[in-house]
């Protein structure tokens, strides 16, 4: 029998989207700026719920929300809004989606997330050395100071541990436990 690769605690589970998230995703710097819109989106949609649940409506905010296409995304109306409250398979929380439509309009005054974002660690991404998940704060300096910069911009659902979590989740803070083999990406895939 194959040896399994050692993953952090929280990817070390039977449920296979967040085991997949886990492997593929989380930690894995990301430049891509639909992408980067797309994480913006579904960690503010989590405020108050957990991940598993928001990665489980992921392709119907993909579709509701036309590919994360955020020129789209900042032109809608209450004619949308209204739409999307109806969708059952989103979160069909008014200031969740007042806020996606608030940021893609910020994203697109700043010209973008990618170069904005990566400027705050000079391009390289910050790799902590947690030995232990319990070790992992809720948030940083770093996202202190993103998440109250990018209020002064504009932007909702930014408070601080959304935007840990946030940068987390773009691969800007590479938080893998040390004894994970997803670490540096060169586990199993």
């Amino acid at each position: 029998m194959e040896n399994e690769t050692l993953r952090c605690p929280w990817g070390d589970v039977t449920d296979e989207l967040m085991r997949g998230y886990h492997d593929n995703e989380w930690g894995k710097p990301c430049r891509n700026e639909r992408k980067l819109f797309e994480l913006l989106i579904l960690e503010g949609a989590q405020a108050g719920l957990s991940w598993s649940c928001v990665l489980r409506k992921r392709e119907a905010y993909r579709a509701a929300f036309d590919g994360f296409d955020v020129a789209k995304v900042a032109a809608y109306g209450d004619e949308k809004i209204a739409e999307l409250l109806q969708n059952p398979g989103i979160i069909r929380n008014r200031l969740k989606i007042r806020s996606a439509i608030t940021n893609a309009q910020a994203v697109l005054k700043l010209g973008g997330l990618s170069d904005f974002l990566w400027n705050y660690v000079d391009g390289k991404p910050i790799v902590n050395p947690w030995e232990r998940q319990e070790q992992m704060p809720a948030t940083s300096p770093l996202s202190d100071r993103l998440s109250k910069d990018m209020k002064k911009l504009g932007f909702k659902f930014v408070g601080s541990t959304i935007v840990y979590s946030y940068l987390q989740a773009a691969g800007i803070i590479n938080d893998h436990v040390m004894c994970c083999g997803f670490r540096g990406f060169r586990g199993k895939r």
